[in-house]
C-alpha cells in the first residue's frame, strides 16, 4: 500500500487515480478489516464487545444512541490499564453560537489558559474551525472530541468544534448552511477569544470533510475571506458508491456501504441531490480558486476512493494539494489515543504540520464579514 506524503503525494497520485480507473475490480473480501494492523484489529475488537447495533437497520434517533469509536477507544484504554481520559488542554469551553435555525452548539479548545487580569497581552492564536462527521445523521461534539483536541494541541491553534442541524430532522443543504454561518460567526468573533482572524483553516472528518470544502466554496462565492487551509480527513466527497474503496470495503467497519447508502437516504429528499455539487464534489464543483487542500485517508475505508479523486480534481484545478494515505486503518482513526493506535498520532501530527506552515504564511489584512 502506497503513502503520500507532500511532493511523493503530488508524484503518486495520477498513478493511483489511473489504478482507480483501469484496474480490475477485485471480489469485495467478507471482511476487509482483516487487512488493519494489529492496534486497529484490537480497537475494533474492543468497538464489537460494546454489542453495536447495525446502523442501517435503526432509525436516526436509535443510531445516535449506538456505541461509538470513541467508547472503544475508553474500553481499549482501560484494558490496557490506563486511565481513559481526554487528553488535557488548558481550555476547553461549551458555548453556543447562532445558527440559520437556531443556537448551534459548539465548543472551544485552547492550547493555552485564557488571559487573567494583569496577564501581559500575547500574540493572538491561529483558529481552526472543526465540523465532526456521523453522514449529516448521526455524530456529536462528543463523539470526536478527542479529534479537536489533537488538532489544538499538536497544531498550537485555537479550534472552535461546532455541531449543526442533522437529518432528517433537517435534510440538506441545512448542515452546509450552518456550517458556512458558524465559519463567518468565527471570523466576526475571533478577536474576542484571542484568534486571528488572518490565520483560520477549515478541518473536517467524513461528512465534516465534506462540510469544510463546502465552506471554503461558499467563501469564495460570498467574497468572504477564505480560510488559508482546508484539513479534508477522509472526506465524504462525492455520491457514487460503484468506486473501488466502495466495491473493496463494502462490509468494512465501523463505516460500511449499507450505512453511507442509509446516511444519503436520511439526508437527502430528492434522489437529484446527490448530484448537487455540494455533496458529488469531485464530480461537479467548480474547485478552482481554493486554498491549500490537506487530505488524509484510509486504507479500509469506503470512502477512500474518494480522497484520492478529489485530491486529482483539487490538482487540476490548480489547487495545492498534500495528503497521506494510511494502510492498515479504517475510517474514523484519525482522533483514536497514539497510544492505543500509533497511525492515529502519526496522521494528527501531518494534519497538525501542515496546518502549522499555512498558519506561518503571510496573510493579507483582512476585515471580518459583517453577515454570512
Amino acid at each position: 500500500m502506497l503513502s503520500m506524503s507532500r511532493r511523493a503525494g503530488l508524484m503518486l497520485l495520477p498513478g493511483l487515480l489511473a489504478a482507480c480507473a483501469t484496474a480490475p475490480e477485485p471480489l469485495p473480501p467478507a471482511d476487509p478489516t482483516g487487512r488493519a494492523d494489529p492496534e486497529m484489529r484490537a480497537l475494533l475488537e474492543s468497538l464489537q464487545a460494546l454489542n453495536p447495533r447495525p446502523v442501517e437497520t435503526l432509525r436516526p434517533e436509535e443510531a445516535r444512541l449506538q456505541p461509538t469509536l470513541a467508547d472503544a477507544v475508553a474500553q481499549r484504554q482501560r484494558a490496557l490499564g490506563r486511565p481513559a481520559l481526554p487528553r488535557p488542554l488548558p481550555l476547553v469551553r461549551d458555548i453556543e453560537i447562532p445558527g440559520l435555525g437556531g443556537p448551534l452548539p459548539a465548543r472551544l479548545y485552547s492550547p493555552v489558559p485564557p488571559l487573567r487580569a494583569g496577564d501581559a497581552p500575547r500574540p493572538l492564536l491561529p483558529l481552526i474551525v472543526y465540523y465532526h462527521g456521523g453522514g449529516f445523521v448521526i455524530g456529536s461534539l462528543d463523539a470526536y472530541d478527542a479529534s479537536a483536541r489533537a488538532l489544538a494541541a499538536e497544531a498550537q491553534a485555537m479550534v472552535l468544534s461546532v455541531h449543526y442541524r442533522q437529518a432528517p430532522e433537517a435534510r440538506f443543504p441545512a448542515a452546509h448552511q450552518d456550517a458556512y454561518a458558524a465559519y463567518v460567526w468565527a471570523l466576526q468573533n475571533a478577536a474576542q477569544f484571542g484568534a486571528d482572524l488572518t490565520r483560520v483553516a477549515v478541518v473536517g472528518e467524513s461528512a465534516g470533510g465534506n462540510l469544510a470544502i463546502n465552506v471554503a466554496m461558499a467563501a469564495r462565492e460570498g467574497r468572504t475571506p477564505l480560510p488559508v487551509a482546508m484539513g479534508l480527513i477522509y472526506p465524504l466527497a462525492g455520491t457514487d458508491m460503484s468506486t473501488p474503496s466502495y466495491q473493496q470495503n463494502a462490509m468494512a467497519r465501523p463505516l460500511n456501504a449499507a450505512m453511507m447508502q442509509w446516511f444519503l437516504r436520511h439526508a437527502t429528499v430528492l434522489p437529484g441531490e446527490l448530484q448537487d455539487p455540494r455533496l458529488n464534489v469531485y464530480g461537479r464543483a467548480d474547485l478552482r480558486g481554493l486554498p491549500k487542500a490537506i487530505l488524509i485517508t484510509a486504507e479500509i475505508d469506503p470512502l477512500r476512493s474518494d480522497g484520492l479523486l478529489l485530491a486529482g480534481r483539487l490538482q487540476q484545478s490548480g489547487v495545492q494539494v498534500v495528503g497521506q494515505d494510511f494502510p492498515g486503518v479504517t475510517h474514523e482513526f484519525f482522533g483514536v489515543d497514539p497510544l492505543v493506535l500509533p497511525k492515529a498520532g502519526a496522521a494528527q501530527r501531518f494534519m497538525a504540520g501542515e496546518l502549522r506552515s499555512a498558519f506561518a504564511l503571510p496573510a493579507p489584512a483582512l476585515i471580518p464579514p459583517s453577515r454570512p
